[in-house]
């Protein structure tokens, strides 16, 4: 049906502004729509299979039979009115539909045709296979060659669900039952704690191999195995009481040296900093070996030497000391390091494209000796070049390792055909990489599917409508994953959720939208129209307004003498720049005026009439490259186009935020659940349903590697691509990729990484 009424007006969304939909929607859900022939209450539907409809809640009218025709005689009823006859029914929007209809999703077309094979099992010849498929350990030729591979270097490269836990796991028991290597000379390196742990209980299942051997395998991550070496040959040094592992603890440290620089806490990014820093260390780069390119590389390498020079004071280590300390000490003493390379026979690390220059360096000194070295990665899923990752490691194998065999896991036992297929011709466009191409072992019905939302909004209740339609039709709210490339892109979808009743769990490192530094300065001046002593959001604005804090104690005070609300404080506020002074005065009657307008016009106002983008792009310049605040203001004039009043938009944001703390409690316990993450959170996961959200330039790929890419550097670029290939081969049996015509309050362009997939 497309037609409905609200009041006396009538909807036709053949007549209606595409922009209106999701404002329809939301009148539908709030009963406020009906049949116009049956006047029971009806929907819009918003989904991805379907074009938009109405639809009755409950079961329709017998009147309802032919609706379409019965509503075209709806348009032509007229009305008396003063001697007038007028229509009695309006279409709800006043400006006809111009060239902006729903675009309907289509499926991923041209696509390679799915060769059906014999399930993939190795015809390698030898009495450990043999073994293994009699405990139902099953391997293909090329599993089975890198698992029962000689003495050497050997580079396994394993693509996107080609098994490579089974590999490294069947390759240890090779090595313990067939080898008869002992236990404690493999080191098996992993990238989390769960990782090694999952290795341990699957080999329980594999002949031969016992307890005891497995307990006496040297496991871990890098900074727990490195460390345990540091804490043992010098235990007061490294003792883990003089470990710094709060994160806040950390920023304290940088916030004490940051008020050398006259840093405002609540104004510099101190996280961002950390981050910094922290890729510096990894990449074995020192304060005095640091090149500064803009302000804020100095200023973050003023606090990255006053960070390690309080360390060195107070005899304290973070966690990228345990790497670089080690390192460090194996340079110092070479005989402590033949002694390491004497000690252990065989190194097997998981996740290899993941490794930064520290950990790659280790694992060369350590191995140089015997060259018993077995890696295993992707250079296509190598996404945290931010933590000083480098692809590099994995392309170049062999010129460190001159002898290195290399065996490529090409079966694809997650996904789809028509999945596989599509990720083939997205990673494919890379040019920095190791050719490869992956094959699905099985197919379905369900091509990839591109569906068009309208914007942010739009797209969050398409996904959620598409996801309470499949879980109707029997799938577990377990099968869904909703993934995203930053987590403010997230900010839609989690509202949409929380107003549901579905079941779904976040990342613990997903941070309200609404408490996000910009966010809560541009909230607190709507707060302070409502409020003019909310302390809080005095304390907010003043970094916005170039104050310092200390001035808040100010205010107080005058507050008190002269009995005047703290808003009013701030106009009479001496700074000794006439021109701020004059600024200080006209913002009391700009937030005052504040109350009659809607949000969105509030936010607006207070951009152009209080200097809010010229503090934006003040702090635009401080921050990093990938959180700017002025997409931060745009994100939230899209969120608080969907209200009218200030009050009810400033309750909508503490009660997101309140959920967002509720929901990371819940997650932690949450089980059968959709999954709400960033793509980089879901590396190494799977899932029968994937949305990816955004996919869109400025989004997937971010904006930073546009621009990075028109300064000459294509590797961010890559990088974004290689996050989608992640992001598509999560999908076991269905993917959609999300492109929102509007992004931000602007027209979008579909991601340019969609070209090679296109319909």
């Amino acid at each position: 049906m497309r037609t409905a009424k609200q009041g006396n007006q009538l909807i036709d969304l053949d007549n209606t502004n595409r922009s209106s939909y999701q404002r329809i929607y939301e009148e539908g859900k709030k009963g406020h729509l009906e049949c116009p022939v049956c006047s029971e209450k009806v929907r819009l539907f918003l989904g991805i299979d379907k074009d938009p409809y109405f639809q009755h809640l409950h079961t329709k009218s017998p009147n309802c039979k032919d609706q379409e025709t019965e509503v075209q005689s709806t348009t032509d009823i007229e009305t008396e009115i003063n001697g007038f006859r007028i229509p009695a029914n309006r279409v709800i929007t006043m400006t006809k539909n111009s060239g902006t209809r729903f675009k309907s999703a289509k499926a991923i077309a041209h696509l390679p045709p799915f060769i059906t094979k014999d399930k993939a099992m190795s015809t390698i010849h030898s009495p450990y296979i043999k073994a293994l498929l009699k405990a139902n350990i099953y391997l293909d030729d090329n599993q089975a060659e890198a698992v029962i591979h000689s003495n050497g270097a050997l580079l396994v490269l394993a693509g996107a669900g080609s098994g490579k836990t089974r590999v490294l796991t069947a390759r240890t028991a090779y090595l313990l039952t067939e080898q008869k290597v002992q236990a404690n000379r493999i080191m098996l390196v992993t990238f989390t704690a769960k990782a090694a742990a999952e290795m341990k209980t699957r080999l329980l299942n594999y002949p031969n191999v016992s307890k005891s051997q497995i307990n006496g395998l040297v496991t871990g991550t890098f900074h727990s195995i490195f460390y345990r070496i540091l804490a043992y040959h010098y235990p007061e040094k490294w003792n883990s009481k003089r470990l710094l592992n709060i994160e806040w603890q950390r920023r304290q440290i940088l916030k004490d040296a940051g008020r050398e620089l006259d840093l405002e806490e609540k104004e510099f990014a101190y996280d961002a900093a950390l981050q910094q820093i922290g890729y510096w260390k990894n990449s074995l780069v020192t304060p005095e070996q640091v090149k500064t390119e803009t302000s804020w590389d100095e200023k973050v390498l003023f606090l990255y030497e006053r960070y390690e020079n309080f360390k060195k004071e107070k005899a304290l280590f973070d966690f990228d000391d345990m790497l670089i300390g080690c390192y460090q000490l194996f340079q110092e003493e070479p005989l402590l390091l033949e002694r390491y390379q004497n000690r252990f026979d065989y190194f097997l690390i998981d996740e290899f494209q993941d490794v930064n220059k520290v950990q790659y360096e280790l694992i060369k000194l350590l191995s140089d000796k015997k060259k018993n070295v077995c890696v295993v990665g992707d250079d296509d899923q190598s996404i945290y070049a931010f933590r000083g990752s480098d692809p590099q490691y994995i392309r170049y194998f062999e010129r460190d390792f001159p002898k290195a065999d290399v065996v490529l896991l090409s079966e694809n036992y997650r996904s789809s055909h028509s999945i596989v297929e599509a990720a083939n011709k997205i990673i494919a466009q890379n040019k920095q990489r190791r050719p490869k191409q992956m094959h699905a072992q099985f197919t379905n019905n369900y091509a990839p599917v591109l569906f068009f939302p309208e914007d942010e909004e739009e797209e969050a209740t398409m996904i959620i409508t598409d996801i309470r339609e499949k879980i109707a039709s029997g799938a577990d709210p377990g099968d869904f994953a909703i993934l995203f490339r930053t987590n403010t892109a997230s900010r839609a979808v989690f509202e949409r959720l929380t107003t549901s009743s579905l079941p779904f769990k976040i990342d613990q490192d997903i941070d309200s939208f609404y408490e996000r530094f910009i966010i809560k300065s541009m909230l607190s001046f709507l707060k302070l129209s409502l409020n003019e002593d909310d302390q809080h959001a005095i304390a907010n604005i003043l970094p916005t307004l170039f104050l310092k804090q200390t001035v808040l104690t100010d205010l107080k005070a005058e507050s008190i003498l002269n009995d005047c609300t703290l808003l009013e404080c701030i106009g009479r506020i001496k700074t000794n720049f006439s021109f701020q002074e004059k600024k200080l005065k006209k913002a009391v009657p700009i937030i005052r005026s504040l109350t009659a307008k809607t949000p969105l016009a509030a936010i607006e106002k207070i951009e152009k009439e209080l200097g809010f983008q010229e503090f934006l792009k003040k702090r635009g310049n401080e921050g990093n490259q990938w959180d700017k605040g002025s997409d931060d203001i745009r994100d939230l004039k899209v969120a608080a186009k969907n209200f009218t009043s200030i009050h009810e938009f400033l309750e909508h944001a503490d009660h997101m935020a309140a959920m967002n703390k509720e929901m990371k409690q819940q997650s932690k316990q949450r089980k059968n659940a959709v999954t709400l993450s960033t793509i980089h959170r879901a590396k190494g996961l799977e899932y029968k349903i994937v949305y990816v959200i955004g996919t869109v330039d400025g989004s997937i790929p971010h904006d930073y590697a546009l621009d990075s890419l028109r300064a000459g550097d294509s590797e961010p670029l890559e990088e974004e691509r290689r996050l989608l290939y992640v992001a598509v081969t999560r999908a076991q049996e269905k993917l959609f990729l999300s492109v929102p015509q509007n992004r931000r309050g602007k027209k979008a362009s579909p991601s340019r990484f969609l070209t090679s997939i296109r319909y």
